[in-house]
């Protein structure tokens, strides 16, 4: 019965003063937010990266030019000429745990179909392209190894690409005569939407076979990149030992000399922006947590005002008998209250804006448990610690004096 008497006499404290109390608890409010958004804005952040590096394709190796330097200043991985077709051709008859190989040289330049132009990238590379991106064709087919070798002029559209081109003409693609750089090629095929991966947009972008970019755009058979696929993910550190052997002797460095080339690991890219964002969720908990203290100390702050205000109903209840195990359990209950009332609004507010951070990442559901349990009981734990005091105050006020106070 004494338990009933203490929760109904501390929540008719709070209703009593139902403003003050919801400012009390907005301290906590906003913190039980930040936790739970904090950890939807990471997890989202890694779904997104993620899809962006698998976007790249399955245990796929990048394979990057050195670089050159001009006037002592390198000028970044990718700026030399020192991978080659025959590089690729070397690496796929070579080594063993590579299953694809797909050289990539990458020019711009305006493409024309009837009254309509872009200027948009073109990517010469070769028929294995596909398995090597996972790329699935919307309409028509990819480019086969004979057109390579013929160095035909065939053309595969993005999907973006295609609509520019193609955009009210009301005609199909496929079987169409395109002009790049005043060059016609037929375009057998165009490609799903891939969306974006990083700051390139990999529908924006024509493939065409590697060896007819060589003969009538570039005029080199220096590439930009090489993509290889390892045969398993398990793999995938054996394939880049064989890779760089490959490079090493067929560039002909010597031992002392470093890589003109750099390969790049798919699982690593991913294992370090995976870390990236850890550790950015964490900075974002951390404000969190920060907020949450602060809720703490204001929700103190109003119960030391409370006993102040209720010195006198003190009194009189220690007059008449209570103990100081009641008082104290009052105020404390008070506390807890409006921590947890607190916490069950923020949740409420963070789930909804949880759904909002889904839908603008576009990704599925971003609340974590973990987080909402810690939120909660961190919640708890400051109610608790932050009413102690104040609970301990009103227990231990003397009824004399608190019968004369006014």
């Amino acid at each position: 019965m004494m338990w009933i008497e203490i929760l109904r006499v501390s929540w008719r404290s709070i209703r009593s003063n139902k403003m003050r109390s919801f400012l009390t608890m907005l301290g906590i409010i906003i913190g039980v937010m930040a936790v739970v958004l904090s950890s939807a804005i990471g997890m989202g952040a890694k779904d997104n990266i993620t899809k962006q590096v698998e976007g790249l394709g399955s245990n796929v190796l990048t394979i990057m030019p050195g670089s050159t330097s001009s006037g002592g200043v390198s000028q970044g991985f990718g700026s030399a000429s020192t991978l080659t077709t025959t590089d690729a051709t070397a690496i796929q008859q070579q080594d063993p745990d590579v299953e694809y190989v797909a050289p990539l040289v990458s020019h711009t330049a305006q493409v024309v179909y009837g009254a309509n132009n872009t200027n948009t990238a073109i990517e010469g590379t070769n028929e294995q392209y596909p398995q090597i991106k996972n790329l699935t064709m919307a309409e028509g087919r990819f480019f086969l190894q004979e057109e390579v070798n013929s160095a035909a002029n065939v053309a595969v559209l993005g999907s973006q690409v295609e609509q520019t081109l193609f955009s009210g003409t009301g005609t199909n693609p496929i079987g169409q005569t395109i002009e790049i750089q005043g060059i016609p090629f037929t375009v057998i095929g165009v490609a799903a939407s891939q969306g974006t991966s990083g700051f390139t947009n990999q529908d924006d972008a024509i493939a065409i076979p590697i060896t007819t970019a060589v003969n009538l755009l570039t005029g080199s058979d220096s590439v930009n990149q090489i993509l290889a696929s390892a045969s398993s993910a398990q793999v995938m550190d054996q394939a880049q030992l064989e890779i760089e052997s490959t490079l090493r002797v067929q560039h002909q460095l010597s031992a002392s000399t470093a890589d003109d080339f750099t390969i790049q690991n798919q699982a690593t890219i991913l294992s370090t922006l995976s870390g990236v964002t850890k550790v950015l969720t964490m900075l974002l908990d951390g404000i969190s947590a920060i907020s949450l203290l602060v809720g703490g100390i204001g929700i103190m702050n109003i119960m030391l005002v409370s006993v102040t205000e209720r010195t006198r109903e003190i009194g009189i209840r220690k007059a008449i008998g209570a103990r100081k195990s009641s008082i104290s359990t009052q105020f404390l209950l008070e506390s807890l209250t409006l921590s947890l009332a607190g916490a069950i609004i923020g949740l409420l507010v963070a789930g909804t804006g949880a759904e909002v951070v889904a839908r603008l990442m576009k990704t599925g559901n971003l609340l974590s448990v973990d987080a909402i349990a810690l939120a909660v009981v961190f919640s708890i734990a400051i109610g608790i610690v932050f009413g102690v005091y104040p609970a301990r105050k009103a227990a231990n006020l003397k009824p004399i004096d608190a019968l004369r106070f006014e």
